[in-house]
């Protein structure tokens, strides 16, 4: 693969203004570039099968863009803590591909779940290959993984990815609870958002101290900083879905809305409305009763009551959150570009 991908599809320019937001990933790209050449040279070996339908479906979605953040933080988190460059060891290395594996089979099975036909902008590897293929394709990358975790041989890393892959599929089974239940809370949502997310994030951050040697301080401080960081993620990939246009949304905007997925910006419009728009989400979200007009209607009435800045405000709490949890460390280049990196999480929604 040779470096970082570009999060954009191909031929479609960024703002200027969201040019500026990806300069915090780039200033990381370029600290950890040869771990993450190296891990990306890792995910293309880990992928060979014999079976060549293996290969050519994980490389659909792997060569469809992406910002390999999940790993990026795996090697960013072993450098801050002092951990050598790949000269020096592999191990962050190879659990940073381990992370990445997780990330994409997690992919592929909730494209299948969600009946998605887009993915970062292209086609989707089940509407591509089918359903099927998709979801024995996210087995083997599972069982990739956890090769790499046995094979790095710490049993507190297999513990943190282990938990954090069980954790994920819980978090999808809770999201399937609550989806199209308006009686959702606002603390049940974050629960699924920190299930199916952010729970990543924060294991990805932690084995970075773990291969580094670290105390448990530094250990939990990453931990945090991961959850914090991956629930502001998810919180704007929520907004984005009623805000953005397809080209910056990668998917097809309103999919949450066509699913009855229950998501923060829904429960502010929900709460903050009369008894007629009430009415119209029991309709759309508990029912899903829709027609082709009621994503114009839903889009109103969350301006009307502004839940997107809502949203996106819950989301810069979590982001600072996450910031704070760094002043563990000594100040440095690593530590400013993952303070950087929590500031463009967000931002990327403004």
């Amino acid at each position: 693969m040779g470096g970082l991908a570009s999060p954009y599809p191909p031929g479609v320019a960024p703002t200027s203004a969201r040019a500026g937001h990806e300069d915090a990933l780039s200033a990381l790209v370029d600290l950890v570039q040869d771990d993450l050449e190296a891990c990306n040279r890792t995910i293309v070996a880990r992928m060979d099968s014999p079976v060549a339908l293996i290969p050519q479906l994980a490389a659909h979605i792997v060569a469809a863009g992406g910002k390999r953040l999940r790993p990026l933080l795996t090697l960013a988190s072993a450098r801050l803590c002092g951990y050598p460059g790949s000269a020096g060891g592999a191990r962050h290395v190879d659990l940073a591909a381990c992370v990445e594996f997780i990330h994409t089979a997690t992919l592929l099975h909730d494209d299948v779940v969600d009946e998605s036909q887009l993915r970062r902008g292209l086609a989707s590897a089940n509407a591509v290959f089918g359903n099927k293929a998709s979801v024995l394709v996210g087995d083997f990358l599972f069982a990739r993984a956890f090769q790499l975790m046995v094979a790095d041989g710490s049993l507190r890393v297999l513990e943190i990815l282990s938990r954090a892959a069980a954790t994920i599929a819980e978090g999808e089974v809770l999201q399937l609870i609550t989806q199209n239940d308006l009686s959702t809370t606002e603390r049940r949502y974050l629960d699924v958002v920190e299930g199916k997310t952010a729970a990543l994030f924060a294991a990805a951050c932690q084995v970075g101290a773990v291969v580094a040697a670290r105390p448990p301080a530094e250990e939990d401080a990453l931990a945090i900083y991961g959850m914090k960081l991956g629930t502001a993620f998810q919180l704007v990939d929520d907004a984005l879905d009623y805000a953005a246009d397809q080209v910056t949304l990668g998917k097809t905007v309103g999919d949450d809305f066509r699913e009855g997925k229950i998501t923060f910006p829904v429960l502010v419009a929900y709460a903050a409305g009369d008894a007629e728009e009430r009415a119209f989400w029991e309709r759309t979200i508990e029912q899903t009763e829709q027609s082709d007009a009621d994503l114009a209607q839903a889009m109103h009435l969350m301006q009307r009551c502004d839940a997107i800045p809502a949203t996106i405000d819950r989301a810069a709490d979590f982001a600072q959150e996450a910031k704070a949890a760094l002043h563990v460390f000594p100040d440095g280049p690593i530590r400013q570009a993952l303070l950087e990196v929590a500031d463009y999480t967000v931002q990327r929604a403004r």
